[in-house]
């Protein structure tokens, strides 16, 4: 069957049957062996107007169709794959149309039904079956912390309460839990800071600590791989957007994937569809390594910069407190 037969099928089907045309069109691709780029751009201009029109039944048996096809129009496939899972589960489970950023966006705007279904491809990507894992999960913040962790951080236990103080505040025990994680990541009074991260490769230690969604996690982990001050590693992630986190994840050379990944859990709603995903992608790949670095070490260089002026503010402290000192001990004198 050549791309004229979808012309024909056009042609023989009445105006207003747009059922008929689009499970047709359908049916006549994936009966070709293998389809050239005009014969799928056509499939695409026929059905993507015709898209809004069909029944769930339409789209649940195309998207089966398509699933087995292996020269799938990735356009159509990217449409159907924004259905329910009950329509795009054929799709998310074996499509090659779908690459790994398409189902990292899939994941990031359907959650965790489409992350189910997809958690169930063959040879699935480990960063992403990695975020699957992470989002079944609750994130740290939510839950009870693990019992090496109450080991580090020991809870004291709460005062007895009368009836009437036993009711829940809202927000009172996940603003505790959030308050422990900070502290475990402080250093303590003897100097050592418990990192639940320590030893973690760097783009783990990032992936892992913006999945939690506890910022002082992500820009600890951060400040650690940029070897920058907390103070500098804040101001990179509080920004209106991600152009410094952007210059920050080049500098540490990761793959546009994984720079994606953490973009993504850090500035969540920068990311509300395919276009802005694909602008990002652009931005990361024509931002040059060496101009990365160069922020890095401006970075650097304010905070080397912010040391020596907390340096010599301490020394001036210092300076006038002994000669404050002197200055009594030698009243003192005199009036002996």
């Amino acid at each position: 069957m050549s791309s004229s037969d979808f012309r024909q099928i056009a042609i023989r089907t009445e105006a207003g049957k747009a059922e008929r045309l689009f499970r047709a069109a359908v049916s006549a691709f994936c009966s070709l062996t293998r389809p050239s780029r005009r014969e799928i751009a056509q499939l695409e201009d026929l059905t993507l107007p015709l898209f809004d029109e069909v029944s769930v039944e339409s789209r649940r048996y195309v998207a089966a169709a398509l699933s087995e096809c292996e020269y799938a129009p990735a356009a159509l496939v990217r449409r159907l794959a924004e259905e329910p899972v009950e329509i795009a589960a054929p799709l998310l489970t074996r499509s090659n149309a779908l690459s790994d950023i398409d189902l990292i966006a899939l994941i990031g705007r359907h959650g965790l039904p489409h992350a189910r279904t997809i958690a169930r491809r063959k040879a699935l990507n480990a960063t992403i079956a990695q975020l699957i894992r992470a989002l079944e999960r609750p994130t740290l913040v939510k839950t009870r912390p693990p019992e090496t962790v109450t080991k580090l951080a020991p809870v004291k236990p709460a005062p007895a309460d009368t009836a009437e103080d036993k009711q829940p505040v809202p927000g009172e025990a996940e603003e505790g839990a959030r308050r422990r994680l900070r502290s475990m990541m402080r250093p303590t009074g003897d100097g050592v800071a418990v990192n639940l991260f320590l030893g973690q490769p760097t783009y783990v230690k990032l992936r892992e600590t913006a999945l939690t969604g506890n910022a002082a996690f992500f820009q600890t982990a951060l400040a650690d791989a940029l070897d920058v001050d907390f103070t500098t590693a804040r101001s990179v992630t509080e920004q209106p957007s991600y152009a410094a986190l952007l210059a920050a994840l080049k500098a540490l050379d990761l793959s546009e994937d994984r720079a994606f990944l953490i973009a993504v859990a850090v500035y969540p709603g920068e990311f509300p569809h395919p276009q802005a995903i694909r602008l990002f992608l652009d931005r990361y790949r024509l931002l040059h390594r060496e101009a990365a670095l160069d922020k890095v070490r401006a970075w650097k260089a304010e905070t080397l910069s912010r040391a020596i002026r907390g340096n010599a503010a301490d020394a001036a402290t210092t300076e006038r407190r002994e000669a404050s000192n002197s200055d009594g001990l030698a009243t003192s004198l005199k009036a002996s």
